[in-house]
């Protein structure tokens, strides 16, 4: 259950209900809400990141704008829009607040999960319960700690224990659970563990409200224990209920997109929140930042400063090609979807996954070396004052370096070290 912790006001935001009470038609239009609700966010982004409440507003203003069901099936109320185009809009979001950019883009993974690895009927009253009642989607699901076990009880499911992280926890109305069934081995392949979706708000989900990192200070990202939280067996997604057995599609290279599908969710956010210290940061040295008095030649401007322009030309060629990359990345990730969907997801090959992996691994290392060097590197160019707090130029930095440790991407160059020269493709894993 939720304690009582300063959260923000979503009555702050009820206006757009009413303005934006029907849903964008074209994938141009769902873009330009993403941007209406970028800049939304951008008025106080600063403050907000220093307040540090429970972002209880900033989701109720993601539920108004319609950007929870961006995916979702137009038969149940959504926009049924391509993988790609939830990609571009998580940018968008996270160039003016990298927390809600991070909680859309979560939620658009953990709404769709039932697509990898759900039965058609979980796949469609999935849907159903999201999009028709517009919830907001949370995720208990750290896989490199087997700390939530599962046992079974008749028809239904009992999860026990702890995670260390969840993404969105506290200001979801549903929440992913994933934990190993016991006496199965969880090796980390789809063996014994087993994804549901529950209720947030219930006795048994207890948050620790202990998420107190130096950055992405709005995702609620921290502990949550789960204490007897049962779960019916047919909501075990690609779990057969009556044999309570995995399915093929669990363990199929269709379900092993759930990796790069989320990879690429992180990649967008950092692109995202890089984008938006550079246009942030270029306000900031056109209307505030001084030339330097003993560079020679009287400059009545820092715009005048060969330095300035040289440093900004060289971060917007970067993360315009970086850009490219993602949108590439995103298009054939899209791709894969539409073609295996439904009754073909066992069709995908284990090549087929393997070369969107290794696209989906550049744009990981791209945004991590990119977005790192463009949020540190915008204080050279708009100098000393720029580091007040007030300013608040230090949260894209804080919030990309926070989550690039999310995991070692060290291991994403060596994966694509071996791809180069070995021609090896990635095995599935709970990172790749």
């Amino acid at each position: 259950m939720t304690a009582n912790v300063p959260s923000t006001d979503p009555a702050v935001y009820d206006s757009y209900q009413t303005k934006w009470s029907t849903l964008p038609g074209t994938p141009e239009a769902w873009l330009a809400r993403a941007r209406e609700v970028a800049q939304v966010l951008s008025q106080d982004a600063a403050q907000r990141d220093q307040e540090n409440k429970s972002p209880q507003a900033e989701v109720a203003l993601l539920k108004h704008s319609g950007l929870l069901k961006l995916l979702g099936p137009k038969k149940y109320g959504g926009g049924e829009q391509p993988l790609s185009l939830g990609y571009q809009a998580i940018r968008e979001v996270a160039k003016a607040d990298g927390s809600i950019g991070m909680l859309l883009g979560y939620h658009l993974l953990w709404s769709t999960t039932a697509n990898l690895v759900g039965t058609p009927d979980q796949i469609e009253r999935t849907h159903q319960l999201i999009i028709s009642n517009n919830y907001f989607v949370g995720g208990a699901v750290n896989p490199r700690d087997s700390d939530l076990k599962i046992t079974s009880d008749g028809d239904h499911l009992i999860f026990n224990g702890a995670k260390f992280f969840n993404t969105g926890g506290v200001v979801s109305d549903l929440t992913v659970l994933e934990g190993v069934l016991e006496d199965t081995n969880g090796d980390g392949n789809g063996g014994g563990h087993i994804f549901a979706l529950i209720e947030t708000r219930q006795d048994g989900v207890q948050f620790a409200h202990n998420w107190h990192n130096i950055g992405l200070r709005l995702t609620e990202s921290g502990g949550v224990k789960i204490d007897n939280v049962r779960v019916p067996w047919t909501d075990a997604l690609g779990w057969d209920a009556a044999t309570k057995k995995p399915l093929d599609i669990t363990s199929s290279q269709f379900a092993a997109l759930f990796l790069p599908t989320i990879q690429l969710v992180f990649g967008n956010f950092y692109l995202g929140i890089a984008l938006g210290a550079l246009e942030f940061a270029s306000k900031y040295t056109t209307t505030n930042t001084r030339p330097w008095p003993f560079g020679g030649g009287d400059k009545e401007s820092a715009t005048d400063e060969f330095y300035i322009l040289e440093r900004y030309g060289n971060f917007f060629a970067h993360l315009r090609a970086t850009e490219t990359l993602a949108d590439q990345a995103g298009e054939r990730l899209s791709t894969l979807y539409d073609k295996y969907s439904g009754a073909k997801r066992a069709e995908l090959t284990a090549q087929d996954r393997g070369e969107v992996a290794e696209w989906v691994a550049s744009v990981k290392v791209v945004t991590t070396d990119v977005g790192l060097r463009v949020t540190s590197g915008v204080f050279e160019v708009t100098g000393a004052r720029a580091t007040a707090l007030k300013v608040g130029l230090d949260r894209f930095w804080r919030d990309i370096r926070t989550h690039t440790l999310h995991d070692p991407v060290a291991y994403k160059n060596r994966e694509l070290g071996r791809y180069v020269l070995l021609r090896e493709y990635p095995v599935p894993s709970w990172y790749t």
